[in-house]
């Protein structure tokens, strides 16, 4: 992957969400992005895991920094996850996303999330839509995509 800034990373410092969740972006280039995140005690769920949905939310995060590593602004279409192993308190998790193909305005990405210890966490597929520019409506309204 390159080491130049592209529109990944600053979409990426508009993201509260994944920011406040400990998300770092590790590198995002060329339909390709690499994020990590610490499981924290809030995190967990009643089983002593972490919680699907950050698990989700973190491969979601890769997902979404490769899409927009090349710009236009891109959006998840949908997205779909395959939990093989828990995540822990203290586990440093890391999400390898990959772009698969791009047709049109749409692509599918796969993203990998794996523990520190290499073990693979989850397995994630994304579907993603481009943007278009649309003025705005007179209304203000805000337009659809």
């Amino acid at each position: 992957m390159g080491s130049e800034r592209n529109a990944a990373y600053d979409m990426f410092d508009a993201d509260p969400a994944s920011r406040g969740l400990g998300i770092e972006l590790v590198e995002a280039a060329d339909g390709a992005a690499v994020a990590r995140m610490r499981v924290t005690d809030a995190m967990i769920n009643g089983h002593a895991i972490a919680h699907g949905g950050f698990v989700f939310l973190l491969a979601d995060t890769a997902f979404a920094l490769a899409c927009n590593s090349c710009g236009p602004a891109t959006v998840a279409a949908g997205g779909e996850i395959t939990f093989v192993r828990p995540a822990r308190v203290g586990d440093l998790l890391t999400a390898y996303a990959t772009e698969r193909t791009r047709y049109g305005r749409s692509g599918i990405y796969d993203v990998t999330v794996t523990r520190d210890d290499g073990a693979v966490i989850a397995e994630f597929r994304g579907r993603s839509r481009t943007l278009v520019d649309r003025p705005a409506p007179a209304d203000g309204a805000t337009p659809g995509r």
